[in-house]
């Protein structure tokens, strides 16, 4: 893909600058999993791949106001950018993921108009609407930061949201949709050879929340155009739940870490080692092996909903969840387990 061919080629580039001017990941944070310096610039790469290959084959559709789009990335892209050369505080993050959040939703009109009976909920309001859109653009570009921890994780997780985005917009005849999709899928792709371990580039902030916010953006419109009915156009009416499925690993590990760190007294953006990818990494698996397993899971939880699509979105939504309940508290049986040398029923209690 040219995309992916635009990100192999800037990568040496962004290495060399790198490195000559000694710009690289801070080794000493506790949360880090690797002793040498490695660069943090791989999401200039994916910003550059996919801004020129979305602008050069002019991916622009009514469906997707593209301007509104290109703006929020550059936005994003700036912060990031000074966040992984300099560092910026949470609180500066979370104003700036706020007004891109707005300008999608206010001034591009992308936001979830209905929740499709979810639980009974049908057409939103426009202000619960914008509200709802709003925070949840804010959750999962926070998600896809957070789980930007080991080598590989958020690039895999991204390529299997975008990809499974880009199948199933090709599927409803959601063309331009799908383009953008694979153009992002693309570039993460060419960046992938660099990270997986040993990595040689962190994507870091810049990528982290690019892949973020072009995935809450597909999210939301995937669900909005799976709606909409004409001649061989198939309508996908698990589009909800296959949603939540396709975005359940980083989301759920957010919700997880957030909820425990409240539970405890703690800031819920106070950082910690409690993240599913480095208890996986706790109970001796590798950073691959870790990235395997959660990327497995994820597709599992993707899986489900197409075996039981003809069930209700609110079932399906509740048996995703179940599945990821369960897929951490095995992990937690096991470290509980390794820690006490010894496997006992007692060990999935406490």
């Amino acid at each position: 893909m040219f995309s992916g061919l635009i990100t192999l080629l800037s990568i040496p580039s962004i290495l060399h600058v790198a490195r000559s001017r000694h710009l690289y990941d801070d080794v000493g944070h506790f949360r880090k999993q690797h002793d040498h310096g490695i660069p943090r610039l791989g999401g200039v790469a994916i910003f550059v791949s996919f801004t020129i290959t979305t602008l050069l084959f002019s991916i622009i559709d009514k469906a997707l106001p593209i301007s509104y789009l290109l703006i929020s990335c550059i936005i994003l892209f700036t912060m990031g950018l000074k966040d992984d050369l300099s560092g910026v505080n949470s609180s500066t993050k979370f104003l700036i993921q706020f007004v891109v959040a707005v300008i999608l939703v206010l001034l591009g009109d992308i936001r979830i108009t209905s929740m499709n009976g979810v639980f009974g909920i049908t057409q939103l309001p426009y202000i619960p609407s914008a509200a709802f859109s709003i925070l949840l653009i804010m959750l999962i570009v926070n998600s896809f930061n957070l789980i930007d921890g080991i080598d590989g994780l958020a690039a895999m997780t991204g390529i299997i949201v975008n990809s499974a985005f880009a199948f199933l917009f090709a599927y409803i005849k959601q063309y331009e949709l799908a383009a953008i999709s694979l153009a992002m899928v693309g570039a993460i792709v060419g960046f992938l050879k660099y990270n997986i371990t040993p990595a040689k580039i962190f994507m870091g902030d810049t990528g982290a929340l690019l892949i973020g916010l072009v995935s809450a953006v597909m999210a939301i419109k995937f669900i909005e155009v799976s709606k909409i009915e004409g001649v061989d156009i198939p309508v996908i009416s698990c589009a909800p739940a296959l949603t939540i499925a396709i975005l359940i690993g980083p989301v759920f590990d957010t919700l997880r870490v957030f909820t425990l760190r409240i539970a405890s007294g703690k800031s819920p953006f106070e950082a910690d080692r409690n993240h599913m990818h480095h208890r996986i990494l706790m109970l001796g698996l590798n950073h691959v092996q870790a990235t395997l397993c959660l990327s497995v899971i994820n597709l599992l939880s993707i899986g489900l909903v197409f075996v039981f699509s003809g069930l209700s979105n609110s079932l399906l939504i509740v048996i995703i969840l179940l599945m990821s309940v369960i897929s951490n508290w095995i992990i937690t049986f096991s470290l509980r387990s390794k820690i006490r040398e010894r496997v006992s029923l007692r060990n999935f209690l406490a």
